[in-house]
């Protein structure tokens, strides 16, 4: 889930720094500049690790900042492709579940990702699975699953944790292009709300899913093996 990622830049410290350790002052200032960032194709960034190598700090012309060249190795959160994750669930709707870590919330479940044969209740604003049984229709679509017994569903419901497994990441690079012009007219480009770093994951195998279901299970085979050695 989280790794190092080996980073250089130029950073300037301010002249009430110059009492305090360097290092302590020059990572102050890499986390005011990096925390909370995405950088693409790397990740969000979380802290500085370490500072690795900084140069000798220099005067600039017209301010009173040391600035210094350093390499230092930044905390980063990109989880691997099948690592397996404890997210909870954030909202749901006819397109997916999207789960939050609490300090990130872009991780999507796409409806092909959703344990089968599943389908979408509109009324709870929640998906819900069908177990297996030997007597139901192996070809029932969510039309037929929404007249299912609601006692027969397994619930995916928001705020519950869920065991998901990573299955690719994205980024996306938003930044402005420059302006176009039309027969002399300005084209207004079209602003997308999407966001730069997305997790798509899954929970379509045995184990992944609500902790609940996996949890009430356990207890359920105990249950049977006390049963079974009292007998």
């Amino acid at each position: 889930m989280f790794n190092l990622a080996i980073l250089k830049d130029t950073v300037a410290v301010h002249p009430s720094d110059f009492g305090g350790p360097q290092e302590q002052a020059i990572t102050a200032e890499l986390n005011k500049k990096y925390a909370n960032r995405i950088l693409h194709d790397v990740g969000l960034c979380i802290c500085v690790f370490d500072v690795t190598e900084a140069g000798e700090g220099k005067v600039r012309y017209g301010d009173g900042f040391l600035w210094y060249k350093v390499i230092f190795r930044m905390v980063i959160f990109r989880p691997f492709q099948s690592e397996v994750l404890l997210a909870k669930v954030m909202s749901s709707d006819e397109n997916g579940i999207r789960l939050t870590l609490n300090f990130f919330d872009d991780i999507y479940i796409p409806l092909r990702y959703l344990p089968q044969p599943n389908a979408f209740d509109p009324n709870e604003r929640a998906h819900f699975w069908l177990p297996p049984n030997p007597d139901a229709d192996p070809d029932a679509k969510p039309p037929v699953l929404l007249d299912s017994p609601t006692a027969e569903r397994m619930w995916i419901d928001k705020g519950e944790v869920v065991r998901v497994r990573v299955e690719s990441d994205e980024f996306y690079d938003d930044e402005p292009g420059p302006i176009k012009m039309a027969d002399g007219v300005q084209v207004v480009r079209e602003v997308q709300a999407r966001a730069p770093f997305t997790v798509l994951c899954s929970m379509e195998e045995q184990g992944l899913g609500p902790t609940s279901w996996w949890n009430a299970a356990q207890t359920a085979e105990e249950g049977d093996d006390g049963a079974m050695d009292e007998g």
